[in-house]
């Protein structure tokens, strides 16, 4: 990690502070895929987990710190920790195989969460942070100290705690607006105050960690840095408690566009921000507003005339960044029906993707069959018959047809035929709505007991022949899964997801033990 200081260090909590995002809860797998492309990204710190939350959040921590961990170039690898000596100790043991270890400790500074929510007096957090901080660093050299709620916090009192937390080894100070009350003028001052006053502060790296309550969490962290601080804290997406974190991309971006007012840098590899919110989305199931800046879909579009007629004669009229700088293809695909192999192979590497001969024979067909189906092919397109494509070859449960009709007067009514375990099997049956019937049915053939969690459709590219994307989790006592499928037909994609999300909870059951429920006493009944 840099110590310039011109270098700002990001700090990504997408895996522990985005995780705590309503419904985007990941699971060992998925946190794994997630740190991995943080890696590619060149994150400094990945915030993989609070590891004494549970034993699953531990597992994916330690997992993290072994295989991430020690890429070459690896993040730091940090795991957080109440100002508990049980937090710290497994805290310390989840990250204790990663090259860069970090534990992060923290507690309330406010008046308020201090008397509410500790119960504890000024004084006792005192001697908690010198005992917590101090544990940590006998474990690790890299600890993080933060102060919870340190906005709301007395000033005098918030830069003891921080002098505590510095003489006791602490090496980053954090400085959280943990329910989004600052202002951009005010998260400044402090950062200069507590820089300009604690004893040692000018030897340590101060960080901001910023919610998005009031809209401001970028503007609060970018501030926080003319303040002083040298590492930002932020999420993906800025997905996170509540309205959420600080947005990475935003963040990095600002920094970058506006280099000659901050005077400031970062190691991240901006071309991989789309994928990266791509990914996270994906995972999460937490869908990207079209309008968010840098990574939505409309970031670099342009449909007002006047905008369209400046674009159009120098780019630079109305985009102040380049699409490409973050992975966002500048234009549509030039690709259809007649195109051949040697065209999509370069379009994917153009993308980034590298295929085998029999990855791209097994795309190409797949792709022939979508181009027959629209006009335009998109990039997005492309990604999504990727995705689907590196689920197939370990499916215990493929989709074979699908036959459904229904109407204001007829019961809807799905016709089933998938192949399970390599055997093909067909069944019929009613349901609420023709997703529900599909959905009923196919439970009924592979023979699940899980629930569906959510379901959510959304179109991915524009057009009447749109390519529709469907995205499904589903719960088996506690193991969730996700699911998505994309196809011109919203019904098919629908089932397409649902078994993507059964394939995959077939194999975190395999991978956790759990026999799989062979369903040879389902009665497939033949197509009426």
């Amino acid at each position: 990690m840099s110590s310039m200081p011109d270098m700002v260090r990001i700090f990504d909590t997408t895996l522990r502070d985005g995780e705590q995002s309503p419904g985007a809860s990941m699971q060992k797998e998925e946190k794994l895929q997630v740190a991995r492309q943080l890696a590619r990204l060149n994150v400094d710190i990945i915030e993989a987990g609070f590891p004494v939350a549970s034993p699953d959040d531990f597992d994916a921590v330690q997992s993290i710190a072994q295989e991430v961990g020690n890429l070459p170039e690896a993040p730091a690898i940090c795991g957080l920790a109440r100002a508990v000596d049980k937090d710290i100790l497994t805290a310390a043991k989840a990250v204790s195989a990663a090259s860069l270890p970090r534990i992060h400790t923290f507690i309330a500074t406010s008046p308020i969460h201090m008397d509410k929510k500790l119960k504890m007096s000024p004084e006792g957090v005192l001697k908690a942070i010198e005992r917590s901080v101090t544990l940590a660093r006998k474990h690790v050299e890299d600890v993080e100290f933060s102060a919870e709620d340190a906005l709301r916090s007395d000033r005098t009192f918030l830069a003891k705690a921080v002098q505590v937390a510095i003489e006791c080894g602490a090496s980053t100070v954090n400085i959280p607006d943990t329910v989004g009350y600052a202002v951009p003028g005010g998260i400044r001052d402090l950062f200069r105050f507590l820089i300009d006053t604690v004893p040692g502060a000018k030897q340590v790296v101060f960080s901001c960690h910023c919610h998005d309550d009031l809209g401001l969490a970028v503007a609060n962290s970018l501030s926080a840095l003319e303040g002083g601080a040298r590492q930002v804290e932020c999420t993906v997406n800025g997905i996170g408690e509540r309205a959420g974190n600080a947005a990475m991309e935003e963040v990095v971006m600002a920094l970058k566009v506006r280099k000659a007012w901050f005077g400031l840098d970062t190691r991240i590899r901006t071309e991989e921000f789309f994928r990266s919110s791509r990914l996270v989305s994906s995972v999460t199931g937490m869908v990207v507003q079209p309008n968010k800046a840098i990574v939505g879909e409309n970031a670099f579009a342009h449909e007002s005339g006047i905008h369209q007629d400046g674009f159009l004669k120098d780019k630079d009229t109305y985009e102040i960044l380049v699409p490409e700088q973050v992975g966002v293809s500048g234009g549509k695909l030039i690709l259809g029906k007649h195109s051949g192999r040697h065209a999509l192979k370069d379009r994917l590497e153009t993308m980034g993707y590298v295929l085998s001969d029999e990855e791209l024979d097994r795309l190409f067909v797949r792709f022939k069959k979508l181009a027959d189906q629209k006009k335009d092919l998109y990039e997005e397109d492309l990604e999504t018959l990727i995705w689907e494509e590196d689920t197939h070859p370990k499916d215990r449960f493929v989709l074979k047809r699908l036959h459904v009709s229904g109407g204001t007067e007829i019961p809807p009514t799905a016709t089933v035929v998938l192949e399970r375990d390599g055997v093909e099997h067909r069944m019929a049956g009613l349901g609420d709505g023709p997703v529900d019937a599909i959905y009923r049915t196919v439970s009924k053939l592979t023979g699940t007991t899980s629930r569906l969690v959510s379901y959510s459709v959304k179109a991915i590219t524009g057009g009447t022949d749109a390519l529709g994307e469907v995205t499904v989790r589903i719960d088996l006592d506690g193991l969730l899964s996700i699911g998505q499928g994309a196809d011109t037909d919203i019904l098919v994609a629908s089932a397409k997801a649902y078994l993507a999300a059964l394939n995959r909870l077939e194999r975190k059951k395999m991978k956790a033990g759990i026999l799989s429920p062979h369903p040879s006493n389902a009665k497939a009944t033949p197509s009426p």
